[in-house]
Parts: C-alpha cells; sequence; structure tokens
C-alpha cells in the first residue's frame, strides 16, 4: 500500500479496535481505513513500518495463554507529509477558470459520439472566447475506486482528503478534488441519462465527493466557496428535471451556488427509441449549443461577482445538518 497517511480525528468518545479487522497473510488490517500491522512485530506494512502498534511477548504454558504487558513494544507513527489536496485554498490571482466533468460512461477503446460531451465542448469553447481558463476532466479516462464507504462506520472516519486517495496514489479521483476544491471558479457537469437517472460514473463521482461535504458535518470547515455549478443532460427517454434535482441538491450540500436557470437539458421521450435520430438532432441543434454557451456565460458572470465580493469572515454551517457532529 502506497501513498501519504493522515491522522483520522473519531473523536474522544471513539474507540475503534483493531481486533474487529481481518487477517492478510501475516498482517492485521484495520477495519477503519485498511492499514495493516505485521501481527508478531507490530510494524507496518513494507514502506510503513515504522508506524508501529504495541506488541506483547506471548507464550503458550499448560494450556493457558500468558501475555507479558510489561515488556511491550512501543506504539509510534513516523511524521508523514500532509497530502497535497490538504494545503490551504487560496485562489491565486488571474481570469474566471472553469472545469467541465464529462461522465459519460463510453468506452474510450470504442470512441462514439456523445451528446453530453459535445456540448459540453460548446459551453468550454464559449468560456474560453470570454478569456477563461479552461480544462475538461473524462470520467471515463480516469480510474479511481469507488467509495469504500468510511462514513458508514462513523462520521469521522470519512476524511479530508479522501481516505482512498491518501492510501492509493494510482487513484485518479485527485484530479477532480483538485479541480473542484482548489482551482475551479465554475464547473459544468455533463450526464447522459441512464433509466432515468445520471450516469453511473457521475454517481461514482458523487459517493467519493461525500468527503467534501463532510468536513462541514465533523469540522465545520466549508471547503466550496464562490464557486459555481452548471448542469448538461442529454438522454434519449424523460426524466431531465429529475436528474437536474438530483445534482442541484447534491452540489448545493457542497457549497455550490447556482446561475439563474442552472442546467439545459435534452430529451426526445420515453417512446423515442430511435437513438441515430437523438443523436443527429444534439449534433445538428443550433439552439442546444448556444443554449450550453449561455449556460457557461451565466455561469461565469456570476463567479466574476462573486469573486468581486469580499469574502466573509465565516460562514453559517452548510447543508441540512445544522447540528455539530
Amino acid at each position: 500500500m502506497v501513498g501519504q497517511r493522515e491522522p483520522v480525528d473519531l473523536g474522544e468518545s471513539f474507540d475503534p479496535k483493531l481486533g474487529d479487522g481481518s487477517l492478510d497473510g501475516d498482517y492485521l488490517v484495520c477495519p477503519w481505513h485498511q492499514w495493516k500491522f505485521h501481527r508478531i512485530t507490530g510494524e507496518g506494512e513494507p514502506g510503513f513500518e515504522e508506524d508501529r502498534i504495541p506488541s506483547f511477548p506471548v507464550k503458550v504454558e499448560n494450556g493457558r495463554v500468558w501475555v507479558n504487558l510489561k515488556a511491550a513494544t512501543k506504539r509510534n507513527r513516523k511524521p508523514h507529509a500532509p497530502h497535497p489536496l490538504a494545503r490551504p485554498i487560496e485562489r491565486a490571482g488571474g481570469p474566471v477558470r472553469v472545469a467541465g466533468i464529462s461522465t459519460t460512461a463510453m468506452s474510450t477503446r470504442a470512441p462514439r459520439y456523445s451528446g453530453s460531451d459535445h456540448l459540453l465542448q460548446s459551453a468550454l469553447d464559449a468560456a474560453k472566447a470570454q478569456g477563461c481558463e479552461t480544462q475538461l476532466l473524462r470520467l471515463n479516462q480516469l480510474r479511481f475506486r469507488a467509495c469504500e464507504g468510511y462514513y458508514s462506520k462513523a462520521a469521522r472516519a470519512c476524511t479530508w482528503p479522501c481516505s482512498i486517495t491518501q492510501m492509493d496514489e494510482k487513484d485518479q479521483l485527485t484530479a477532480v478534488y483538485e479541480a473542484l476544491v482548489h482551482w475551479a471558479d465554475v464547473v459544468l457537469f455533463a450526464t447522459p441519462i441512464r433509466w432515468g437517472q445520471a450516469s453511473s460514473l457521475y454517481f461514482k463521482m458523487a459517493e467519493r465527493l461525500n468527503c467534501v461535504q463532510n468536513q462541514v458535518t465533523t469540522h465545520n470547515r466549508v471547503l466550496i466557496r464562490n464557486k459555481v455549478a452548471g448542469f448538461i443532460i442529454v438522454g434519449g427517454q424523460d426524466n431531465v428535471q429529475g436528474v437536474a434535482g438530483q445534482m442541484l441538491g447534491f452540489f448545493a450540500e457542497l457549497g455550490f451556488h447556482f446561475p439563474q436557470f442552472p442546467y439545459i437539458g435534452h430529451s426526445r421521450g420515453w417512446t423515442a427509441e430511435d437513438m441515430e435520430n437523438n443523436v443527429s438532432e444534439v449534433r445538428n441543434s443550433r439552439e442546444l449549443h448556444e443554449g450550453a454557451a449561455e449556460l457557461a456565460r451565466r455561469a461565469i458572470a456570476l463567479a466574476q461577482r462573486l469573486l468581486a465580493t469580499e469574502p466573509a469572515a465565516g460562514i453559517a454551517r452548510g447543508g441540512r445538518k445544522a447540528h455539530p457532529v
């Protein structure tokens, strides 16, 4: 296991037990974040040997197990540099920055036309024409693990940066965290409709973004400030408003602002199963592509007003969790 470890503040009343974990060869696996410690020496796994838990000499005599408590080895936690995402959030000077997040699950090995991708590109082109910096992140080109449910064990077990990000340097959702928390002023999310919902990759990303919202719950720390979100929703069946409602509710919980008319959508309806015509309509519709560009311009205008506003010294607890944990 590689990466950088951050201390986990579980609160004084919380007492996780390594004995509730599992055994992986010679290593005990912590049930909270899968850190591993040798079952005899107490040393961390290879690469983290200086992280140790106490170990006790044990012997068996006449059917009894004897443990020498006085000869225990000492617990140790080697100081580790904080993860790069843990740095203070400070916006550098410069023009408005617009990130596009494509959530289509279409395989990059068999490229096909994506209406949501195409409209997102029109929105980013409009942003660039206004002098903004832009970047496009495609979730189907990032390899990242699904959320592993640390929050379901205890609220404080869901950390910032995400526990998976700290453990696994190959996990590529770091690029999304970097864009949303540190880089972008505007984030435009594009999704197809799949069985009346946003794409599976969208929900895979959203679950991993729980660590951003949970900082409000556990530490009264709002990571998303003065940032704007907009949405592009395209599908071969109805439920544009249902998909938009979920996305608006979720990103409101993270702390994003929304421009007037914060999403554009397109659907030919439940009975329109001739998808080739749906593709043609999105590809060739001047109105849809201009609508995407206008969405970008509305979001940029709001971001400019927010950036020109002196940030408040404090901020009320966000989301629907108004009491501390």
